[in-house]
């Protein structure tokens, strides 16, 4: 029994297949796609759900960027990449929206999730109705930062969707996806795309994330020949490849 629980469990685990789509990002037409209906691990991308859900309640005025977010335990726990947030301090919301979107804080995500609901249950069925409401039919998200968890999937077209609605819906804060760094408070942080940013020709913002069981994968934003286009690669087998099959898919897109 103990042998077939730990293959069931790997077989949930193993690396993510490859997977990519390209939409136009101002029509959503789908102008390629490869395995992009594939449920995977989205690792750090599902940040990007995070991030909505916070962007519609300060749209909302559920919160504000300047309210102050006192810490938890399990926020401060949280594995790297983190701001390195310590139990009962307190933050602004700011700071944590910027950590998320720019370096993938994984202590920030979880913290702006206790800011918008009392329970990491709540939350995730906010995360449900948001994804209900975008049409994300094949997401489900089980954390607020995107480590693996049994369950927890996306594809690269429900990523690609959703950050087509971050450009159209909060374009202001959607300059957070170019930023190579940005200040979080007491300290500044790195952007975890930063290669991307760098390295794909045309590119407006980018959103990254790695885990072991999702391989290299990343949201971007790029403009090429007078088009605006939604690129999203799952599945990468390195940040190298990753640029590489980006770059590929931007140049050779009809």
């Amino acid at each position: 029994m103990f042998a077939i629980c730990v293959t069931l469990l790997s077989s949930q685990l193993q690396a993510s297949q490859n997977a990519a789509i390209v939409l136009d990002a101002n029509t959503e037409e789908v102008l390629y796609e490869r395995n992009s209906d594939y449920r995977s691990h989205p690792a750090g991308l599902t940040k990007l759900i995070t991030l909505y859900a916070a962007y519609s309640a300060v749209s909302d005025g559920t919160l504000s960027l300047d309210d102050d977010i006192k810490i938890s335990s399990k926020a401060a726990n949280e594995p790297p990449v983190t701001l390195g947030l310590r139990e009962g301090s307190e933050i602004k919301l700011m700071y944590l929206v910027r950590a998320v979107a720019v370096q993938g804080a994984n202590d920030a995500s979880t913290a702006i999730a206790e800011a918008l609901d009392v329970s990491e249950l709540a939350f995730l069925e906010r995360l449900e109705k948001h994804s209900s409401e975008l049409g994300l039919s094949k997401s489900t998200w089980k954390n607020a930062h995107g480590l693996t968890k049994v369950g927890h999937f996306s594809t690269a077209h429900d990523i690609a969707v959703l950050f087509a609605k971050h450009r159209s819906d909060f374009r202001p804060y959607f300059n957070m996806f170019s930023r190579l760094s940005t200040s979080a408070g007491k300290t500044n942080v790195a952007s975890s795309a930063r290669r991307l940013l760098k390295e794909i020709d045309g590119i407006e913002a980018a959103k990254f994330g790695y885990t072991r069981a999702a391989g290299f994968a990343a949201a971007v934003s790029v403009s090429h020949s007078d088009r605006d286009l939604i690129v999203v690669v799952l599945g990468a087998s390195t940040t190298a490849d990753l640029v590489r099959q980006i770059n590929n898919l931007v140049i050779n897109v009809n």
